[in-house]
């Protein structure tokens, strides 16, 4: 990701400068917060997808791509601080989350005040189809929240209702980014739409990466379990169940309903999950969503900015966390 990361050093610093400004309040609770969080922050990848995104397209990286770099990362902020109320999280990138030091009633307020300086951001600035690229992420990122929760009480998840969930829920976000990323340098829709897409591919298999880092292998080391225990079907799970017979499948649903915080149970059905082919096909899904993505990426010009995505996108599916 060294590449990159050089080609948009200038950008991104200039960027955590206005970003950090955008997120000042006249409350001094809400700003010790607002530094607690910018201390912590992550990797910064959905801003740099907004940046390579713009730059990709040859045109002018200017402050409305600032801006839609900073509207994305606000709003990744905002849905990881909700996240982790309504998951009960007490932890965040191996720190405190902000509703385990401040409860639940600050979390969800600093959420919100995060979501209104987003829109706030856009609509000061006329950036109007930035606000409707993002808001379309945001009712997506709820409603596969909500449809994950619904098909976790029965445990009867079809693989296309797996992708529409994690389209919904991941991959939405890093779409509209690359989406928000090239309209903002150019204006120009048909590009906008064709990046948006691209970067759906990308969230794809971004979160198909994720959800193989639960079953372990030789890059991440001793599985977790952390989505059998919450009762997630990711797809490793899903192709096992549609393919163990009858009464496997009865066994393995019994321990997700019923035993799901047992750990040699849930080393049962990792076991099962690797016995059936389930990690190897979850993962040429992934290489194929990531290979979609290129293809997309490969009709630009070339260009360094094409060589940094490409970086991008192969750090998705070869991270090691």
């Amino acid at each position: 990701m060294e590449l990159s990361k050089k080609l948009i050093l200038e950008e991104l610093a200039l960027f955590e400068s206005k970003f950090n400004d955008s997120v000042q309040s006249r409350v001094p609770l809400l700003d010790r917060v607002m530094r607690y969080v910018i201390k912590r922050k992550g990797k910064q990848m959905r801003p740099m997808f907004v940046f390579l995104s713009a730059k990709v397209t040859g045109a002018h990286v200017g402050e409305s791509t600032y801006r839609a770099a900073a509207f994305v990362e606000l709003l990744h902020t905002a849905t990881l601080v909700h996240d982790d109320v309504v998951d009960e999280s007490m932890e965040r990138r191996g720190f405190f989350s902000i509703n385990a030091l401040w409860k639940n009633k600050i979390a969800v307020l600093v959420g919100d005040y995060l979501l209104t300086k987003a829109m706030m951001l856009a609509l000061d600035n006329h950036d109007y189809h930035v606000l409707q690229i993002f808001s379309g992420a945001l009712k997506q990122m709820a409603e596969g929240e909500l449809l994950q929760m619904e098909k976790a009480r029965n445990l009867n998840l079809r693989e296309d209702v797996y992708f529409e969930i994690i389209r919904n829920k991941t991959a939405s976000l890093l779409s509209s980014a690359c989406a928000a990323g090239a309209f903002a340098a150019t204006g120009d829709l048909a590009l906008s739409e064709k990046m948006k897409l691209f970067g759906e591919k990308v969230g794809m298999a971004f979160q198909m990466k994720d959800d193989l880092f639960d079953y372990g292998n030789e890059d991440v080391g001793k599985p977790t379990g952390n989505d059998i225990k919450e009762k997630k079907l990711t797809l490793p799970l899903i192709y096992t169940l549609n393919r163990v017979d009858a009464a496997t499948r009865r066994k393995l649903i019994y321990i997700l309903k019923n035993e799901n915080r047992r750990k040699e149970r849930v080393a049962q059905v990792i076991d099962q999950v690797i016995k059936a082919g389930g990690i190897e096909y979850a993962r040429d899904k992934m290489y194929a969503y990531r290979d979609e993505a290129l293809e997309i990426l490969h009709s630009l010009p070339p260009s360094p900015a094409q060589e940094g995505l490409e970086q991008l996108v192969r750090y998705t599916t070869d991270r090691k966390y």
